[in-house]
């Protein structure tokens, strides 16, 4: 008589010699490694079938469980977690590209008031002052609420933009007059640099950075919100990994990396369509800040549940890991992530 195995997704038994479930065509010898986690998910891309409903109600309402079970076999039954990730990240990016396009329209409209000359700039002693840092601090305040930067945080940024205008190495020294006649006449871009304070032997770097802010002058600011927010897809991708790396610090001996991955996934296709749900209510009704920080609020017991689900873990253990791996991930991983964004955002422009 022939052994027979059990289906870890169907359960069903059948004959240990099958490679494959004759009931269901999962793989018998199924073993959940980081090659297979991203195996078919680029080509199963929008194969989005019954599997997203089945997925869909446990992820929101069973933290942890989607993954559990995933991680436990039951691969068939529901939608790839890289897959779920990928199909949810392109959902919110659209609908978040409607209100970044009116956020740059508002911030390039504020940036052509401040060029046109609100700010007294020309004659000024740019040892003291330059219309960069000018111009970054007040778009910065008049826009607190639409960046959604906090006032302890604003005022951190103005002392350092403040530090940076009584620094002369720091500023530009240029006539906007002059660098305006030299825009209009079609001068060469060195000449336009050199005015600036480019000097010939400064670094690829420096002239890089020159380079984008003369167009930055040139275009009144016009795509620099957009060109920041197309950058955050790609870091949000890179820095998933990093929050699965933070799980297998604080849960060693709980499975291998690819199993923290799973969970990974899961948890950041919880985020981005819970805020699918909260922008796409913001543009129906003007939703309170209280209210905001509420829901922002909700990630952190969602975490907290879904840790305790997945790694089975004590109540104790899993406040107190859930706690620094929110400390460590949103104090010190997000501020090094943004500032990454700004500077490539800045080279990209």
């Amino acid at each position: 008589m022939s052994k027979t195995t059990q289906c870890k997704n169907c359960e069903k038994h059948f004959d240990e010699s099958f490679d494959y479930c004759p009931y269901c065509g999962q793989e018998s010898a199924d073993k959940l490694t980081f090659g297979v986690l991203f195996s078919n998910t680029i080509g199963n891309y929008f194969a989005v079938d019954a599997r997203f409903f089945k997925s869909f109600i446990p992820l929101m309402v069973k933290p942890g469980i989607l993954a559990r079970r995933f991680v436990d076999g039951k691969r068939l039954s529901y939608l790839h977690p890289a897959q779920f990730y990928l199909f949810i990240s392109v959902v919110f990016f659209f609908i978040f590209s409607f209100t970044v396009r009116k956020a740059d329209n508002d911030l390039t409209q504020k940036f052509q008031k401040e060029f046109r000359g609100e700010i007294a700039i020309d004659s000024l002693d740019f040892k003291k002052d330059s219309i960069g840092i000018e111009i970054a601090k007040k778009a910065l305040k008049e826009n607190a609420v639409l960046t959604n930067i906090a006032k302890e945080d604003l005022n951190a940024i103005d002392s350092v933009l403040t530090a940076e205008q009584k620094n002369p190495k720091s500023t530009f020294s240029f006539s906007q007059k002059k660098l305006d006649s030299l825009i209009r006449s079609g001068a060469p871009l060195e000449e336009k640099l050199a005015h600036m304070g480019l000097n010939e032997g400064d670094s690829l770097i420096k002239r890089k950075f020159f380079t984008q802010i003369l167009k930055l002058y040139e275009q009144k600011g016009g795509g620099i919100l957009k060109t920041l927010y197309d950058t955050i897809p790609i870091t949000m991708f890179l820095m998933l990994p990093l929050f699965a790396f933070l799980l297998k610090i604080f849960y060693w001996k709980k499975g291998t990396f690819a199993h923290h991955m799973v969970f990974s996934f899961y948890f950041f296709t919880f985020i981005f369509t819970s805020l699918c749900f909260l922008i796409l209510g913001n543009m129906i009704f003007e939703i309170p800040v209280w209210l905001k920080l509420l829901f922002f609020f909700s990630f952190i017991i969602y975490l907290m549940i879904a840790l305790r689900n997945f790694y089975k873990s004590s109540r104790i253990s899993t406040f107190f890991k859930g706690i620094l791996v929110t400390y460590v991930y949103v104090m010190i991983i997000v501020p090094i992530a943004f500032t990454g964004i700004i500077l490539v955002s800045i080279f990209l422009y």
